[in-house]
Order: C-alpha cells, then sequence, then structure tokens
C-alpha cells in the first residue's frame, strides 16, 4: 500500500507487504506522485540505490508459543486420564516448561517484540487454561457416566456395621433390671464430690488411708473425683424421709495401680435400705438372690467379716470364680473366690449425719465391683480389655 501526495525532501515513506515486512524508502527529493506505477518503480530504485535493508518484525517467542497451543489443543482434545492432562500442564506451566522458558529470552527483543510478546504469554496463559478446564471436564463426565453404568441395580444393599453394648453397660443394665424387681429404685449423683460427701459424713476417720493423695484424686479446690458410689447413699438421705430403697450405678476414681482385676476408673452399684428392724438376714438373702439371677443358681457365695468405716457389722461378698471353676487362678489369686461386694449394716454415726434416729430406723448398704461381674459373666481373664477399645474383643459381646 502506498500513500500518495506531495513529498518534501528527505520524506520517509513506508511499504508495507502482504508478507508482513515493511520496506522502508527515503525520497531525497520532493516528488509528486500521480502514477502509482511510476511511484513504485522509482520507490524501488530509490531503495536499491540507497541500500536500505527489508526489516523482519517476525517474533520467535510468539511463534513458540502459538505452535505449542496448538499442540496442547491437540494433545488435551484426545486426553482420556487426568494424569494426561496434568503431564500437558507440567509440559507448559511447569518450573521447567516452556512459558517459563521462554520468558527468560524476553530480554533479548525490542521493546515493540517484548510487549506482542507479553500479550502473547498471557493470551497463551488464559487459552491454555481453558483448554485445560474443557478437557478436565470432559473426561470427569465420561468418568461419571462409565460408573453409572458399571452400577448394578439389581444388587442387594451393603449392610452398614452396627454398634452394640459394651459388656459393663450391659452388665449394668441387667443389675439395675434385677435390683428394680426387688423393689430398689435407681438414684444417680455427682462424680466430682467434696470431701463431706465422700468421707466425712460416711464416717471416715481423717487418718483412714482412703483419704490420702495417694488413693484419691483431689482437685486445686479442694474437691475431688469421688472413690464410691456410697456419695450417693448421703445426697438420697439429705433430702428424703426413711424409709429409703435405692441403687446407685456410676462411675468411681481410684489411684490403683492397673493390674488383671484393677483399675484407676471403675464401676460400682452402690444399694442402700433403710427401714425399720433391718437385719443382716435381709442383706444375706438380697445378695443370694442377685446372684441367682445373675449367674445362676450354680454359683457359690459366701461373707467374710471386714471392716467399713460406714457399716458396722461389716463384710466382704465373694462369688466363687466362675473361669476356674473354684480351683485357683489368676483373676481370683488362686484363692478360688472372687471380691465381688462390700456390704453391711448402716453405722448409726452415718445415720446420725444425715438426721435419721439410729433407734427408730436402721438398714444395710452394699457396694458391687461392675467390671468384676462382667469377667465372670463372660469368663474375661483381664479388665484392662474392657478399656482398650479394641473392636475384635468387643464384637463378641
Amino acid at each position: 500500500m502506498f500513500r500518495r501526495g506531495t513529498l518534501p525532501s528527505m520524506r520517509i515513506w513506508l511499504i508495507r507487504r502482504k508478507s508482513g515486512t515493511i520496506e522502508v524508502c527515503i525520497f531525497p527529493d520532493a516528488l509528486y506522485i500521480s502514477d502509482l506505477t511510476g511511484f513504485a518503480a522509482r520507490a524501488a530504485e530509490i531503495c536499491m540505490d540507497t541500500n536500505i535493508r527489508k526489516q523482519d518484525m517476525s517474533n520467535p517467542i510468539v511463534e513458540q508459543i502459538n505452535s505449542a497451543l496448538e499442540d496442547a489443543e491437540k494433545t488435551l482434545t484426545a486426553a482420556q486420564t487426568e494424569a494426561e492432562v496434568e503431564e500437558v500442564r507440567i509440559k507448559i506451566l511447569g518450573r521447567k516448561g516452556l512459558l517459563p522458558s521462554l520468558s527468560g529470552g524476553m530480554g533479548a527483543l525490542s521493546p515493540e517484540q517484548r510487549k506482542e510478546a507479553g500479550m502473547a504469554f498471557n493470551t497463551g496463559r488464559e487459552r491454555f487454561q481453558s483448554f485445560m478446564d474443557s478437557a478436565l471436564k470432559r473426561i470427569k463426565t465420561s468418568s461419571a457416566g462409565t460408573a453409572d453404568r458399571q452400577l448394578d441395580l439389581t444388587l442387594p444393599g451393603r449392610r452398614r456395621p452396627l454398634g452394640r453394648k459394651h459388656p459393663v453397660v450391659t452388665v449394668i443394665d441387667e443389675a439395675v433390671a434385677i435390683f428394680r424387681r426387688l423393689g430398689f429404685i435407681v438414684a444417680d449423683g455427682p462424680e466430682m464430690e467434696d470431701v463431706y460427701h465422700n468421707f466425712d459424713a460416711l464416717n471416715t476417720a481423717q487418718s483412714h488411708p482412703s483419704r490420702d493423695v495417694a488413693d484419691t484424686f483431689y482437685f486445686a479446690d479442694g474437691r475431688l473425683l469421688r472413690s464410691q458410689t456410697s456419695t450417693v447413699q448421703i445426697r438420697t438421705m439429705e433430702n428424703q424421709e426413711p424409709p429409703v430403697r435405692i441403687v446407685a450405678p456410676g462411675r468411681c476414681f481410684r489411684r490403683d495401680t492397673p493390674d488383671a482385676t484393677h483399675s484407676m476408673n471403675f464401676h460400682q452399684i452402690e444399694g442402700l435400705l433403710i427401714d425399720r428392724e433391718v437385719s443382716m438376714a435381709d442383706l444375706k438373702s438380697i445378695l443370694q438372690m442377685f446372684a441367682a439371677e445373675m449367674f445362676g443358681p450354680d454359683v457359690k457365695i459366701r461373707l467374710r467379716p471386714h471392716f467399713f468405716p460406714f457399716t458396722e457389722p461389716s463384710v466382704e461378698y465373694d462369688f466363687s470364680c466362675i473361669m476356674c471353676g473354684g480351683c485357683g487362678c489368676n483373676i481370683c489369686k488362686q484363692s478360688g473366690w472372687l471380691e465381688i461386694a462390700g456390704a453391711g449394716e448402716v453405722d448409726p454415726n452415718v445415720l446420725k449425719n444425715v438426721g435419721y434416729d439410729p433407734e427408730l430406723w436402721s438398714g444395710y448398704a452394699f457396694g458391687m465391683g461392675v467390671e468384676r461381674i462382667a469377667m465372670l459373666r463372660y469368663r474375661i481373664n483381664d479388665i484392662r480389655l474392657l478399656y482398650e477399645n479394641d473392636v475384635r474383643f468387643l464384637e463378641q459381646f
């Protein structure tokens, strides 16, 4: 294309070719262009005479970007997996990919070429991201369709695993049900107690070893984690006039060394009956009925004299060891018997502490270790198995 007009001396003319190149011609004298053909001939002659070179305006970086985009589009169109798409992304945009490597050659370009290359970089990234998004969408849609086709609606559904009661919870529920049939009601109390309800009101001497920090968990404010469910007895009698007939299942805490029969966190079922003219015979009959209901008529029982500060007289209540049949094992410590409960008639001082007249009212109390009952019931040889949360063990119950 030629521009037409009056040319002053040394006017510069640009001749644009279809090939994309520009020829620069400098005319040393004025020339009025009336004939385009003559002008073209004159321009060519002057360009040759003045030895003005043709400048190639092509940009190698732009060409490489365009070529890479064409190849990427073809590859992504044919890609069948996300891994193939990721491979192309790394090749183009990765740390050692094409675009980062080409950016290092920008310094060798002219200002106009750098501007053109910068625009090509931005446009190239956008186009490549568009190609990649389209490929990923197509692959995911295809995968979903394949999965739907592979689903057999005639197959039976998968059964979800069902939970079940922990053996300790099962024993508590069964024991409570037995005592309810015997006329007891369920009572509850706080696990965090004060010294009065845990020791003082239960006639526990100040020098008793159970008060020591080596046996009981104390808090900085003087409160403690209850070491026995006997605290529920005191709270119930403080708020209820006799007669009283309760069982109190719950957690207790003591600083015991864990072994096959001891744990720092354990469960008890506390029983209390307050009425007129209650005797040890009543206590023994209740415990015998409980043993028969829980373990069957073949289980032997025995009462041994013992001391508890809150009962007088006091006994320990043992079941014959089901694990060894009374022959002796590590569970019963070779004795043939397993201690289940401490029991006895309620001490008159305890009755006085809650405002009951010991001349009119009497009663008995007992406390059973739930874990030991569970060990006998299910023939478990180590109490620690109950709290290891081993699904293989718990699935047996």
